[in-house]
């Protein structure tokens, strides 16, 4: 069991929050999605409204020692207009200047560091360098579940420097919950949807799911690995030939357990990997050579919505097609506005992997569904079953 925030007064504290702010920027290093600024403003906003202030550090991209592009100066702007107040920056992460700024932290005030990443010893998970991060608060709390998989300075090391002075924040509680409400509490029936291009990528995933749920729709690229090894004809469709034997393997593990494997039944199929390509719809096991499928079928579509409205919870990772081009979008856009529908009449579902939350965003589906990941490895790792470092290290 872990602590979270709310467990806490944090009354003439300063605390150290890591924060997910590994936010796009444009050409003139502007942040052009907030979404993982706006997630952590409600624990910010505890801390401050406590009596606390607040040290945030964050990595941001990945840079290869000091690289000025990848300073979170650029995101300074943005953090100050939502938390609506000044924000002040610490030009490094660790030294005597920042340990200084950080003692000299007022009641109400918020403190920047500079990306952690500018040192090689976050991404190392240094000791000494975590030591050196802790003497700068009172308190630690962890907020950043797109990187609690990872066994960084930040996001684990750190934690053992505060003993019983540790918690989750509110965005890693309620990443926590929504996935807890898939494979451990969730309503039945129980669906997941997969899709993406490679089963490679996800073999740890489905196998875990076949034990927690009733139902497992796939779709996008990796379909057409089991569509082949059941014998169909794929033309020049995505395939990895050294996943065949496993993809059947799947289908009769699934099969045995009783949970049902949903494939695409026809796909629109183009002769080229591009917008302009022409297509014709086929069978999934029929794609004429020098054809390569790119999303799925009218079939499908319906196959698939009947599937998802018949569920009670629904967990969706992956696209359906190729959908950032126009023509290959309706497959992805169909299970959207399914996957809407299904919440609208009581299901749970919980959207992850950044395909599926571009593709709900895209289609203005954000509010429409349960919850909305912010993880991608992460929330792939905990499906799989696995217990990530980051959430461990705070039950010291």
């Amino acid at each position: 069991m872990i602590k979270t925030i709310t467990d806490f007064n944090f009354n003439n504290k300063k605390v150290l929050i890591r924060v997910d702010f590994n936010v796009p920027l444009d050409e003139k290093r502007h942040v052009t999605d907030t979404t993982r600024i706006e997630r952590a403003k409600k624990t910010i906003l505890k801390v401050l409204n406590d009596g606390g202030s607040v040290i945030l550090m964050s990595h941001l991209g990945r840079p290869k020692g000091i690289e000025e592009q990848f300073s979170l100066k650029h995101i300074l702007p943005a953090v100050s207009t939502i938390l609506d107040k000044k924000i002040l920056f610490a030009k490094d992460c660790i030294g005597e200047e920042t340990s200084k700024q950080a003692q000299e932290l007022q009641k109400g005030e918020v403190l920047l560091l500079e990306n952690l990443r500018f040192h090689p010893e976050e991404k190392a998970g240094d000791v000494t360098f975590a030591k050196k991060l802790a003497s700068l608060a009172d308190f630690y709390v962890n907020d950043a579940f797109g990187t609690a998989h990872r066994a960084h300075a930040s996001t684990t090391v750190i934690a053992q420097f505060f003993k019983d002075k540790c918690a989750a924040g509110f965005l890693l509680s309620s990443e926590i919950k929504a996935i807890s409400q898939v494979l451990e509490e969730g309503k039945k029936p129980i669906l997941a949807i997969l899709g993406g291009a490679k089963i490679s990528s996800k073999i740890g995933v489905v196998k875990n799911l076949i034990d927690k749920v009733d139902n497992i729709i796939i779709g996008g690229g990796m379909a057409y690995t089991f569509i082949k090894a059941q014998g169909g004809k794929i033309g020049n469709s995505i395939c990895e030939d050294d996943q065949l034997e496993l993809a059947l393997e799947i289908l009769a593990e699934a099969k045995a357990k009783n949970t049902k494997i949903h494939l695409p039944v026809d796909t629109i199929a183009a002769d080229s990997f591009s917008n302009e390509a022409a297509i014709q719809t086929v069978a999934i096991d029929a794609i004429p050579d020098g054809w390569m499928g790119l999303d799925i079928g009218p079939k499908t579509q319906v196959g698939f919505s009947y599937v998802a409205l018949a569920n009670q919870t629904i967990l969706w990772n992956g696209p359906m097609g190729v959908f950032e081009m126009t023509k290959f979008r309706n497959g992805t856009r169909e299970l959207a506005n399914t996957i809407a529908d299904a919440t609208a009449n009581g299901a749970f579902s919980l959207v992850g992997g950044g395909d599926s939350v571009a593709a709900v965003e895209l289609f203005n589906l954000a509010h429409e569904v349960s919850y909305i990941s912010t993880g991608g490895g992460a929330l792939l790792e905990m499906l799989e079953g696995k217990t990530l470092p980051g959430i461990a290290a705070l039950a010291n």
